[in-house]
C-alpha cells in the first residue's frame, strides 16, 4: 500500500503504513517473496482490501470519535457488526473511489467487562474529558499521522496489562498498542492466477515461513461463499510498561482476502470484474476469528 501523489488521504494512508511496515517483519517476507515468484513487481502493486483499527467503548473515544478521521476524509459508514463472545462492536466504512482500501474500525464494549476490568480501563482514559479529534486539525496530515500514534494515556502497568489480557485480550492490545494499524490486507483475488485463490496464495505463504491463524481454519468463509479470509499470527513486539518492566506481547499482522464475483457476474472475464462485482463487506463469523490473530493461543503456536 502506496500512494505517490500528495493528496491528504494519500498522505495519512502512508503515513499509517510507513511505520505498520517496520513493525511488522511478515510484510516484508510477503512483499519480498512476492516480488521473486514474480506476482508483482513493487509493493504498490498491492492491491490493500482494508485497513483496521481497535478502539475503547468509553466516553469521548471509541468509533464516534475514531470514525471522524475517515468520514472526514469520504469514506462512508456501512454495515454494523456484533461480536457477543468478544464483546464488541464494528462498523466499516466505504472508501471514497476505489483504488483506496475499505475501513474496519472496532470497539470494545468496556461496559460489559468484569467490574475489575473496567476499572482498569478507566483508570487510563479518565482523563479524556473531551473528544481527541476536536484537537486535530483533519486538513493537516501531520497532525492526524501524530494522532494515530500518539499517547492518549499513561503507560499502563504491566500487571493491569496482564489482569486486562486475561479477561479480554482485545482490549489488552488496545490499552498497549492504542490506535496502531492492526493490519492491512492484500487483495488476493488480484493476483495472477493461481495466486488469486485463497488456498493456493495460503500454500505459498506456508512454503515462505509465514504462520498463520488457524482459529476457525486456515480460511474463514463467509456463509455465502463469497468472502474467504485469511491472517498471520501477530509477531511479538518488545513491550517496555510503567516502572521499566518489559515484556514481549502481540503486535501486529497481515491479512488476505479473496472477495468472489456475485452470482450474476459469476462468468465475466476477469480483466472486467470491478469491485462493484465482487462481495462487498465483511463477515462476523470471519472477523470474529481474524481478530484471535492477536491472542495467546495463536502466538504460543508460533513460539
Amino acid at each position: 500500500m502506496n500512494f505517490s501523489d500528495n493528496k491528504p488521504l494519500n498522505s495519512i494512508l502512508n503515513g499509517l503504513f510507513r511505520p505498520y511496515a517496520q513493525r511488522v517483519p511478515d510484510v516484508k517476507t510477503v512483499t519480498s517473496s512476492m516480488k521473486e515468484l514474480g506476482l508483482i513487481s513493487k509493493q504498490e502493486d498491492i492491491v490493500n482490501d482494508h485497513i483496521a483499527f481497535r478502539t475503547l467503548g468509553v466516553p469521548n473515544l471509541g468509533i464516534s470519535s475514531f470514525e471522524r478521521i475517515f468520514l472526514h476524509h469520504g469514506y462512508t459508514k456501512q454495515d454494523h457488526y456484533f461480536f457477543s463472545q468478544k464483546k464488541l462492536d464494528a462498523y466499516w466504512y466505504k472508501p471514497p473511489h476505489d483504488g483506496y482500501p475499505r475501513v474496519f474500525i472496532s470497539e470494545l464494549k468496556v461496559e460489559s467487562l468484569s467490574k475489575k476490568a473496567q476499572q482498569i480501563i478507566h483508570h487510563y482514559t479518565k482523563e479524556i474529558h473531551e473528544d481527541p479529534i476536536n484537537q486535530i486539525d483533519l486538513d493537516n496530515v501531520d497532525d492526524v499521522v501524530n494522532f494515530l500514534h500518539k499517547a492518549l494515556w499513561e503507560l499502563p502497568e504491566i500487571d493491569d496489562y496482564n489482569a486486562l489480557l486475561a479477561e479480554s485480550e482485545y482490549g489488552a492490545w488496545v490499552l498497549y498498542n492504542r490506535y496502531y494499524l492492526n493490519h492491512y490486507t492484500i487483495s488476493v483475488h488480484e493476483l495472477p492466477a493461481p495466486y488469486n485463490e485463497l488456498a493456493s496464495f495460503n500454500e505459498f505463504l506456508k512454503l515462505i515461513g509465514v504462520k498463520l491463524n488457524d482459529a476457525g481454519g486456515e480460511i474463514k468463509i463467509s456463509r455465502d461463499q463469497l468472502l474467504r479470509q485469511s491472517s498471520t499470527v501477530a509477531q511479538t513486539i518488545p513491550a517496555t510498561f510503567a516502572n521499566g518492566k518489559t515484556a514481549e506481547i502481540a503486535g501486529s499482522y497481515v491479512e488476505f482476502a479473496e472477495r468472489l464475483p456475485l452470482p450474476q457476474y459469476a462468468k465475466l472475464p476477469k480483466e472486467k470484474l470491478t469491485n462493484s462485482h465482487r462481495r462487498e463487506g465483511f463477515e462476523t463469523g470471519n472477523a470474529d476469528k481474524i481478530f484471535e490473530s492477536t491472542f495467546s493461543d495463536q502466538i504460543n503456536k508460533r513460539s
